[in-house]
């Protein structure tokens, strides 16, 4: 589902817009040190990427169940544990973009079982996605789809941002369940569904191109069985054998497990390019780490999302390694180094920075 908002941005004027992002040059001490320092650290380790999603998903469906038996504060806990488990175990698609799935066989075909199609969030609303936000070229411009300069629009935009996310799931119900099997008739609707229907953009601009081969087949399998499952789960529903309240509370947790992914998005960039090409290093800058010793973004970042800014410059790092390479080049950089700059203590003081910001310009 493209989660966008029709926000219109507001380009700052030159006294009152941030640090001109765009004309950071490179650094090419920190690019050398990052990609010297971490040549050993591109090697995945399919054992731990199926422990780590295997023990997220029992957790986070024992705890849903839970949520959907217990009463009164048990159950409310139940469901929290849920949404941080189950969002965990959502955050590999993440990953998928990124691995090389020979490397890791099955692993795709098995996130998709165990999460994309129940949480109707298959592989394919990312892959061939997320990669356009990598682009050199493309990241903080009208062509990237994981961009908005957030920063630079109306306050209104940010609560609006978040609480939008809250409908996630019925729009993907809808998306599966009756766009996804009517579009397989109606050409005209196909094509809107394709373009603005099945990715996970927050740039409003964005329209998605048609898959191609081997693409183009998995798209089709894993789509029809998200749109089997979102239409049995709705019959399950409207005959009884799933009560409403199950259904509400099953509709309650992945809300929460879409805010908790939104609010994390939020705080994952400055928001602060209103739309020109930038560096390697003004993206680096734009971008969040949350590193030790902060804990709470074990829960809020997890799968290597606290080391969003890192990432930016070494996207095929896996994320069981991130921790290792900030260490290392935190360690081999100078202090003066614009390395340091993307490490920020926590969520609060980046959602200040960026109203702040907004605030400023409005």
């Amino acid at each position: 589902m493209n989660t966008t908002l029709p926000l219109n941005a507001r380009r700052a004027t030159a006294e009152a817009a941030p640090t001109p992002r765009l004309r950071i040059a490179d650094d090419k001490a920190m690019l050398r040190a990052a990609a010297e320092l971490t040549r050993d650290l591109h090697a995945p380790r399919p054992r731990l990427y199926w422990a780590d999603l295997l023990a997220s998903v029992t957790v986070g469906y024992i705890a849903l169940a839970g949520a959907l038996m217990l009463t009164g504060g048990w159950a409310v806990a139940a469901g929290v544990v849920a949404v941080i488990a189950l969002y965990r175990a959502l955050s590999f698609i993440h990953e998928l973009t990124h691995l090389k799935h020979s490397v890791m066989p099955g692993f795709r075909l098995g996130w998709n079982a165990l999460v994309g199609v129940p949480m109707l969030t298959p592989s394919f609303m990312y892959e061939g996605v997320h990669n356009l936000h990598h682009a050199k070229t493309r990241y903080g411009t009208v062509d990237d789809p994981e961009y908005l300069p957030l920063a630079l629009m109306k306050p209104w935009t940010l609560p609006a941002f978040i609480v939008i996310a809250a409908l996630a799931p019925v729009g993907l119900l809808i998306r599966y369940a009756i766009l996804a099997p009517i579009s397989a008739i109606v050409p005209g609707l196909r094509t809107l569904v394709v373009e603005r229907y099945s990715a996970l953009a927050i740039n409003p601009h964005f329209r998605r191109r048609a898959p191609e081969g081997e693409a183009k087949r998995l798209w089709h399998r894993t789509e029809a069985a998200a749109s089997v499952w979102a239409i049995a789960l709705i019959a399950l529903v409207a005959t009884g054998v799933i009560p409403l309240k199950a259904f509400a509370i099953i509709l309650v947790v992945s809300s929460g497990v879409a805010l908790l992914n939104q609010v994390r998005t939020l705080v994952a960039h400055l928001w602060e390019n209103d739309g020109e090409p930038m560096s390697v290093t003004a993206q680096y800058l734009d971008s969040v780490n949350v590193p030790p010793p902060a804990t709470l973004p074990v829960l809020w970042a997890p799968v290597g999302l606290r080391y969003h800014a890192l990432h930016h410059l070494l996207p095929g790092v896996p994320y069981h390694a991130l921790g290792e390479a900030h260490r290392r080049i935190t360690a081999a950089v100078d202090e003066g180094s614009p390395y340091h700059k993307a490490s920020y203590k926590g969520m609060p003081g980046l959602i200040a920075k960026i109203a702040r910001s907004t605030m400023r310009l409005g």
